[in-house]
């Protein structure tokens, strides 16, 4: 365990935009940084990080929280191992506690796994200096015109032609036979022999963004049709093949820096482009493209130039996948090679300026090359050439930017000589089912949100009010908030809310407000307690008062407003931390509505509506008040008693109808 001092220093010092830029292209807009969610197929930006809360929130998908939680979540953490990660981040020094048995186990299994994928990887790379490994497979390294020093960078090995090379050499080295199994580098038979997954091949490491190696690709040199050319490690748990591209690691800075990503479709494919200069190249592996790899891209760039085979095959292939490139929001481009030729026969047989000038000249955005393409193929056919543009149309569809959209719409109805309303009702269409579709699958994924109506604020009649009759809200709660009053928990989660929220900005009262203090100021905290503390009163619902009395237990250290929402998003009790994600982090709706709709500036703002959520509390104390008096007049039949609790409840209401014409002047 990591003590609580060392802590607090990490969460004091992570920046969020810091940290989230080391794994998303942030764009600033106004006082906050926009981007593509890294969890969800997002189609338009609505990831939202917020510099002066040290948050993040998706807009799309829900996922929020601090700088830890977004480590925790992007690179599959424990609190933890996201704690160390960002003080070896910013070079803050952690001396750590006993852990328990279950979290030393976790930590280890993990390592373990990458411990002997990396074991795999030295292993495959000293293989290729044997004589074997020289005569096989360095020679066909070399024939293919990779260089000793592309070689070494890439970790690119030989897998000998024995069967149980890898596995009597890790299991002499001291490596658990569980390990090399579930790594993939191993097979155990039924007989209880176990053997290597790859043998007599060329290897290809595959690393993960942060450069660690995690799988792998071997390819036979037989030319045996029965043997497969590739094989591939299968997936671990720290190898999930739609989330991982060859070449990421070496790559993502030059695309970052270039603002582009160009995408092939094989190893060797990306070695001779990275080889001949051109570094912000990455591959596909020979998979077909999925939404996870499109998104790893987009953290780094909007820009993808995609290049294919030139024959059938390749162009078949540039046809699949990309609508989901596009409705991702990237600019997509598309190149085809000459006929006959891959990137990698390409890279070798041109220099880097001809690359160059050969995709400058021939890339065209994907829905010209597909226009034309099909165009062609259509003819003067009719019907295929309305089932083509149908199939445009879905294609433009997917596209986000209703800018660009119009852009192809313009083009597309000029070249196929149709008009434009035509083009946006099958757009239209289109978009409307795939946004349904959408709901929909939200609908599935969505896990209890919670639902907070607005408040009804009773009348100001100085009768006998029953609480029955006054509308009580609804409240849904998720996950370990407790609710034990459901009639005050608005009223308090609005106040904790102003107090996370704003507890340190001062409160300018006018003259004429009874709260005004010749010569004294007041923030929000202080304001809300003192009312709070004149009353003799608390809050009722343990998690929102347990928040409560946590954040004024900072306050009172001298922790800043920022300081301690950090230490009560990223709290170890869960209930704690549960109220304040909910109310920094989740969208939760004011009971107090015109706060929100109001245009006024946030310090004018809370000089109204904090009194008038203070009031609010007041007013739905008294009715508890009411109702606890009502039940005893219900029950008692002496005449004295009767006539106290009357005078009671009428005293009570006559300051409750105070109460609600204040509110109503408001």
């Amino acid at each position: 365990m990591i003590p609580q001092d060392i802590v607090n220093k990490i969460l004091d010092t992570a920046q969020i935009v810091d940290v989230v830029s080391d794994f998303v292209s942030l764009k600033k807009r106004g006082s906050n940084y926009l981007a593509c969610c890294p969890f969800h197929n997002e189609k338009t930006p609505s990831f939202s990080v917020s510099a002066a809360k040290g948050i993040y929130k998706c807009f799309g998908c829900g996922k929020s929280g601090t700088a830890v939680g977004f480590v925790m979540e992007h690179e599959h953490m424990s609190y933890t191992e996201a704690l160390k990660y960002l003080a070896k981040k910013y070079n803050i020094e952690v001396i750590e506690k006993e852990e328990t048995a279950e979290e030393i186990a976790k930590r280890q299994r993990y390592e373990s796994l990458l411990l002997v994928s990396e074991f795999g990887g030295k292993f495959f790379q000293d293989s290729l200096q044997t004589p074997e490994g020289q005569t096989i497979a360095y020679q066909y390294f070399r024939s293919r015109g990779l260089q000793d020093e592309t070689i070494r960078k890439y970790g690119l090995g030989w897998a000998p032609v024995s069967r149980k090379a890898l596995s009597e050499a890790a299991r002499a080295a001291g490596y658990k036979e569980e390990f090399l199994i579930e790594t993939g580098l191993s097979v155990k038979y039924d007989d209880g022999r176990l053997v290597d997954r790859f043998y007599d091949r060329v290897m290809f490491p595959i690393y993960s963004v942060s450069g660690r190696v995690i799988a792998f690709g071997g390819r036979t040199l037989k030319t045996d049709k029965s043997v497969a050319k590739y094989i591939n490690s299968p997936e671990t748990e720290i190898y999930v093949k739609s989330r991982s591209l060859y070449g990421i690691y070496f790559a993502k800075s030059e695309i970052a820096r270039k603002d582009r990503c160009i995408l092939v479709e094989g190893y060797l494919d990306v070695l001779s482009m990275h080889q001949l200069g051109m570094t912000n190249v990455v591959a596909s592996s020979g998979t077909s493209l999925t939404v996870e790899q499109i998104r790893m891209i987009h953290k780094f760039t909007d820009n993808i130039t995609i290049i294919y085979d030139g024959d059938g095959a390749g162009i078949k292939a540039a046809l699949r996948g990309i609508d989901m490139v596009l409705k991702e929001g990237m600019n997509v481009k598309v190149v085809l090679l000459p006929d006959g030729q891959d990137p990698d026969d390409f890279a070798r047989k041109h220099t880097l300026e001809e690359v160059q000038d050969h995709i400058a000249r021939n890339e065209c955005d994907f829905i010209a090359f597909k226009t034309d393409l099909l165009l062609n193929e259509a003819g003067s056919d009719p019907l295929k050439r309305a089932g083509l543009i149908n199939d445009i149309a879905d294609t433009i569809s997917v596209i986000p930017d209703a800018v660009v959209r119009a852009m192809y719409v313009r083009s597309t109805a000029e070249k196929f000589n149709i008009d434009e309303g035509l083009l946006l009702d099958r757009i239209g269409k289109s978009r409307t089912a795939m946004i349904e579709a959408d709901l929909k699958q939200r609908e599935r994924e969505r896990t209890g949100a919670e639902v907070v109506p607005e408040y009804v604020e009773g009348p100001g009649a100085v009768e006998v009010v029953v609480p029955q009759d006054v509308p009580v809200p609804e409240v849904k709660y998720d996950g370990p908030v407790k609710i034990e009053d459901k009639s005050m928990a608005p009223c308090e989660k609005d106040l904790l809310k102003f107090i996370l929220e704003e507890g340190c900005t001062t409160l300018d009262f006018d003259r004429d407000s009874k709260y005004y203090v010749e010569g004294s100021s007041i923030n929000v905290a202080e304001f809300i307690d003192g009312i709070l503390a004149e009353d003799d009163a608390e809050f009722v619902n343990s998690s929102y008062r347990k928040t409560y009395e946590e954040y004024f237990r900072y306050y009172e250290e001298g922790l800043s407003q920022e300081q301690i929402q950090s230490r009560l998003l990223n709290s170890m009790d869960p209930e704690i931390a549960a109220v304040a994600k909910d109310l920094l982090i989740e969208k939760h709706q004011l009971t107090v509505s015109n706060y929100e709709k109001s245009m006024t500036a946030v310090s004018t703002k809370l000089v109204i509506y904090v009194p008038k959520t203070i009031m609010t509390y007041q007013c739905r104390k008294l009715d508890g008040m009411i109702a606890v008096l009502t039940a005893e007049l219900a029950d008692t039949e002496d005449l004295e008693r009767q006539l106290e609790v009357l005078s009671k409840i009428d005293e009570i209401n006559r300051m409750r109808a105070v109460l609600n014409n204040e509110l109503g002047r408001v």
